[in-house]
């Protein structure tokens, strides 16, 4: 299957947590880094989540955002993503920025080109991806 979103992580699920409405999933790529998704128990049931199952993380780039320069900030989005600048595609008005975790994984985001200045991003600086875990769909095969 063929999808338009930017970022597909395929891993395994490494935890989940059950909730009344929602589940916590947790998914390991094959360098470590891990996505965390929310998802409705109707989901968890439906695609039969479990840990150990292999899982399929879509996240759209424009719903990554970006950050820049020390840690000290608290963000609620519960996927905190740091590596380093790898790739840049400028165009008109958005800018494709890569970051390249420690495990290998490159996980892009669409931002302004404004923000690529404002931001300082080149090749080689650190920068850290902010992906709400609301903002990642869960697939499965089969």
């Amino acid at each position: 299957m063929n999808v338009s979103a930017r970022n597909v992580f395929k891993g395994k699920i490494s935890a989940l947590v059950d909730g009344a409405v929602n589940a916590e999933v947790e998914v390991t790529l094959p360098g470590g880094d891990k996505i965390v998704a929310i998802v409705t128990e109707g989901s968890v049931k439906s695609l039969g989540l479990a840990v150990g199952k292999e899982a399929v993380a879509y996240v759209k780039a424009p719903w990554v955002m970006l950050l820049v320069g020390p840690q000290a900030a608290k963000f609620s989005a519960r996927n905190q993503l740091t590596g380093k600048v790898s790739v840049l595609h400028k165009g008109a008005v958005n800018t494709e920025v890569g970051i390249t975790l420690a495990g290998g994984t490159v996980v892009y985001a669409v931002v302004t080109n404004e923000a690529v200045m404002e931001l300082g991003l080149k090749e080689g600086v650190e920068a850290s991806a902010l992906i709400k875990a609301s903002h990642v769909i869960l697939g499965v095969s089969g």
